[in-house]
């Protein structure tokens, strides 16, 4: 598929700052409440999971700052936020984290992309199995885990922790429950603390108002905790309103759902220009003078960002420079409604402002929800169809099926070349009904657009999507092939496409000879534009021209590339992998290299999950050539399950040319061999379903992940007991692991 990766590499200082902000302990704060005895008795219980949860304003990032500051084993800090609410980027948040501690062990991050069943399959328990090496006890602290609600990333997080080892902890904060921490509690592994551990008593009332330099006696703090029922922040606002001279026990919080009045004295001493400027900088997570000056059209923000902080305004330092801040949440969410209540409007025109700055400066990602945020449609579903295709080559799946979403179906169908995208979204995922709408759509729209640097001319762009979709049959196809090819131009990264698809096409109608002219034309243009998807296709395609003539280190040169391509760009899991592992699982049986053969079998099967009919061509063909290896193997049931999933695939698209002879020649030699021992391999759905098993899922819990029935999952469940000959999930884990099924 057409690879824009480089189009969307940001502006790498900045990147690198902000990345710095979520993987930096903040310092202590100035006069804080110290919770080392919580913390002490979390280190003693050895627990290697540890979870604070309660309620905003409850000081849960503050003990896990005082924990980073007075612990002695290596830590490591990761702040997060929505937009790591993807299992691929929270892992590789994660990994990055560790690495830092760890920098022998740097090359995991890359490994924690993937597409299918790919993060929570491979990515989580490679990360898993990393930490459980690791050479000393380590601490990791995660704050902010409300943030990355979604099941996925609940999952992969739970599949991950299990690799920490004795003697290290991960310590995770956020405001409600956490799922993997119920799961695991009946093994004793966790330790817990809550928000009753959390709250205030007098003496921490006395360090907060002496913070703010106000006095109270015992009986009036004793007063105000009971008021505020022991609320840290309910405090923290208290002794601010006193600061201004207001009585002690009369303004405490009477109960935390009255912090907007709290909120309200805050402000009403502060100048209408500092009111204003904070109302109006809500809009964004994170702050800098720059970005603040751009939102506000002003030039003096990073002195009242300063001046702000030394007011205790619930401004919290990223970086140890104090060049980026965020609010407190609590605080943030007031200001957002005060901003609707004072300026309500305002807001969209300060998100565009927000979007143009992080555009400008290389972040066009971050631009993207601050559009979505402001309402505009028109802007947004440009930037999207610039990104989406690289987010999913990043493996980020989860981001770019929320964007389409945020925009609505409506708004994508508007702007043809997005309404491409989201087929080959859906085509690339492995989501067939969706593909095939968003294929009609394509169908009904036009666009005059000219192409650009990242998109190819909308005409072409459909004449590519019709290509591999193969709906109307080999020879339509062909023909759609030719007119992309014809059509992009030299400079066009989506020419390397069009040249695969017209090799495919040729092969299916009988052109081998111009096929392998075309293979070779994209990979020389593919290789120009670093774009790693027409290398992996069609580098095997020559191979198998070769192994068909019998050239075979000619057909081993080809398969390398593709093998290497893989490699390099962190394809595993990608459904433009499957080719390529398949075919190489050949020539290692060829040159008697078993033990790679297998390993190269299971990724293949792996991968195949996300080739469906929508990408009939090489859902055939990869099933084609692992039937094949699996024959020459001697593991004849394998091989004809195969067959007859791609008897599934032909029954839905049977007109495929000459691809249609090479099964029924598979098949008659199939056929005409004896009948030899072998298991069934796993279908597709029970490779969906394996990787549920490493977590503490129900049942019917893991049945609405999958949106399929409790009764289903039982059944696959049982499936897979039986192929892979065990007796419970442990086992089950233990030996997809051995057979590369999970993990490696």
């Amino acid at each position: 598929m057409g690879d824009t990766r480089k189009s969307v590499v940001p502006a790498l200082e900045l990147d690198q700052v902000l990345l710095d902000t979520k993987l930096s302990a903040p310092e202590p704060p100035a006069g804080f409440a110290s919770r080392l005895d919580l913390i002490e008795r979390a280190r003693a219980s050895g627990a290697r999971v540890v979870g604070v949860s309660a309620p905003a304003g409850y000081g849960k990032t503050t003990l896990l700052i005082e924990w980073a500051a007075t612990e002695s084993r290596p830590v490591a800090w990761v702040a997060l936020d929505r937009f790591d609410d993807d299992p691929s980027a929270l892992l590789a948040l994660v990994a990055t984290a560790y690495a830092r501690i760890f920098p022998d062990d740097r090359a995991i991050v890359d490994e924690m992309g993937g597409m299918s069943v790919g993060p929570l399959g491979r990515s989580a328990p490679l990360l898993a199995s990393t930490m459980s090496k690791a050479p000393v006890p380590f601490v990791i602290l995660i704050d902010d885990l409300h943030e990355v609600d979604s099941a996925a990333c609940q999952d992969v997080l739970e599949v991950a922790l299990a690799g920490v080892p004795a003697g290290s902890q991960v310590v995770i904060a956020g405001r409600h429950e956490q799922a993997h921490l119920a799961r695991r509690r009946a093994e004793g592994l966790t330790w817990e603390i809550g928000a009753n551990e959390l709250r205030a008593d007098v003496a921490a009332a006395r360090i907060i108002f002496g913070m703010l330099g106000v006095e109270r006696s015992k009986s009036e703090l004793d007063a105000i905790v009971q008021r505020s029922e022991g609320w840290p922040v309910g405090l923290v606002l208290a002794a601010m309103i006193a600061r201004d001279g207001e009585a002690g026990a009369s303004i405490a919080g009477d109960d935390r759902f009255v912090a907007d009045y709290l909120y309200r004295e805050c402000l009403r001493s502060l100048p209408t220009e500092s009111q204003a400027f904070l109302r109006r900088t809500a809009i964004l997570e994170q702050m800098s003078g720059a970005v603040c000056d751009a939102v506000l059209e002003r030039s003096d923000s990073n002195a009242l960002l300063r001046e702000l902080e030394a007011m205790g305004l619930f401004l919290v330092p990223l970086d140890r420079q104090r060049g980026w801040f965020r609010y407190h949440g609590l605080f943030r969410e007031f200001l957002l409604a005060e901003l609707e209540r004072t300026e309500s409007g305002s807001a969209a025109e300060l998100h565009r402002r927000a979007a143009d700055w992080y555009q400008q400066h290389g972040l066009p990602a971050r631009a993207i929800e601050h559009l979505l945020a402001a309402g505009d449609r028109a802007r947004s579903v440009h930037l999207v169809a610039e990104l989406s295709l690289p987010t999913y080559q990043a493996g980020q799946v989860t981001i770019v099926n929320r964007w389409l979403a945020e925009l609505g179906e409506d708004a994508v169908a508007t702007y043809p070349p997005l309404a491409v995208l989201a087929a080959w979204e859906a085509v690339l995922t492995g989501r067939p009904a969706d593909a095939e709408r968003w294929a009609h759509v394509v169908e009904r729209s036009s666009h005059d657009g000219e192409p650009t640097d990242d998109q190819p001319g909308f005409d072409s762009a459909r004449a590519m999507l019709r290509a591999a979709m193969l709906a109307d049959g080999a020879d339509r196809a062909a023909d759609d092939a030719e007119f992309a090819a014809a059509r992009e131009p030299a400079w066009s990264p989506w020419r390397d496409q069009a040249l695969h698809l017209a090799g495919m096409t040729r092969l299916l109608t009988g052109r081998a000879e111009e096929a392998r002219q075309a293979f070779a034309a994209a990979i020389e243009q593919a290789t120009g534009f670093d774009n790693a998807d027409s290398i992996a296709l069609s580098a095997p395609e020559l191979a198998l021209i070769a192994l068909g003539e019998d050239r075979w280190e000619e057909a081993q040169r080809h398969s390398s590339v593709a093998l290497d391509t893989i490699a390099a760009h962190h394809m595993e899991g990608y459904p433009t992998a499957a080719l390529a592992l398949a075919v190489g699982a050949r020539l290692a049986l060829r040159r008697g290299d078993e033990e790679a053969a297998e390993r190269l079998v299971a990724r293949a099967m792996r991968a195949r999950v996300g080739c469906t009919y929508v990408l009939p061509y090489l859902a055939v063909k990869v099933r084609l050539q692992l039937a094949t290896a699996y024959a020459e193997r001697g593991q004849r049931t394998a091989a004809m399950h195969l067959l007859r999933e791609i008897d599934e695939v032909l029954a839905v698209r049977p007109r495929m040319g000459r691809l249609v002879d090479d099964v029924a020649d598979f098949r008659r030699r199939a056929d005409a061999t004896p009948r030899a021992a072998g298991g069934t391999p796993l279908t597709p759905a029970e490779l969906r379903l394996l990787p549920y098993l490493q977590t503490h899922l129900t049942l019917s819990e893991i049945g609405r992940r999958l949106f399929i029935s409790r009764n289903t999952v039982s059944s696959e469940v049982g499936s897979i007991y039986r192929k892979l000959r065990v007796t419970t999930r442990g086992e089950a884990v233990e030996r997809a692991i051995t057979l590369g099924l999970l993990g490696a």
